[in-house]
């Protein structure tokens, strides 16, 4: 069995070492290796090439939101769970568009960040249920508030199309076959998309096709 190799990052170490335990006695879990602070938690991804970061948001040196977006940038590929104690739609937004794959609560159960770190495996994106229906709301209610997301029209009709199937949870290559076009190509209309829209990760795609009315929530 292949395990999928995680780096934890918290600045609290008993809490550090709970979560380190917990994952490494999961069978097809593994962990390389622990982040103090932001910083750290960069630096240490660049080192061990984790597939997946659960990462606190409140940390030192470098805060967990800005430590997302600078492994996002370098690595999109790595899948990323914020684990944290903050509830509010600012924070879950602010986390999102960094790229965050996950949403997770401190006050959520073992078998809650588990179910997150299965989902964001399968390229799905996770929110805690103590916070999801609060924050569609909020992004649904945005029209009302006024226009606060980066035009629809932007995007061309297969951008549109590539938009769609990435909310929906595909990947590249799965892409590359309903559309029947070459993988380099989804990834062309991914990086263009992203780029007019500004918005880094799946799951604030997610949050923005959801938005327009690309799919159900």
């Amino acid at each position: 069995m292949q395990k999928q190799t995680i780096l934890v990052a918290d600045d609290h170490a008993i809490l550090r070492e709970g979560l380190c335990a917990l994952l490494s006695n999961t069978p097809d879990l593994e962990v390389i290796g622990e982040a103090e602070d932001g910083q750290d938690a960069i630096e240490k991804v660049r080192q061990l090439q984790p597939q997946l970061v659960v990462l606190d948001l409140s940390m030192p040196i470098i805060n967990g939101t800005e430590a997302i977006r600078a492994i996002k940038q370098r690595n999109p590929e790595i899948k990323i769970i914020a684990l944290t104690v903050h509830k509010s739609e600012e924070y879950v937004r602010a986390t999102l568009d960094a790229g965050a794959d996950g949403y997770v609560l401190k006050d959520d159960t073992s078998s809650d960040l588990l179910t997150s770190i299965r989902n964001v495996q399968k390229g799905r994106v996770h929110l805690s249920s103590g916070i999801c229906g609060k924050v569609i709301n909020g992004y649904l209610d945005r029209p009302a508030r006024g226009p606060s997301m980066p035009s629809w029209d932007q995007l061309t009709v297969r951008e549109r199309e590539v938009l769609k199937l990435i909310a929906e949870g595909n990947k590249n290559r799965g892409i590359a076959e309903r559309l029947s076009v070459s993988v380099k190509t989804v990834e062309k209309h991914r990086a263009n998309l992203m780029k007019k829209l500004d918005l880094h990760g799946v799951s604030a795609l997610t949050i923005y096709a959801i938005d327009n009315g690309l799919i159900g929530h």
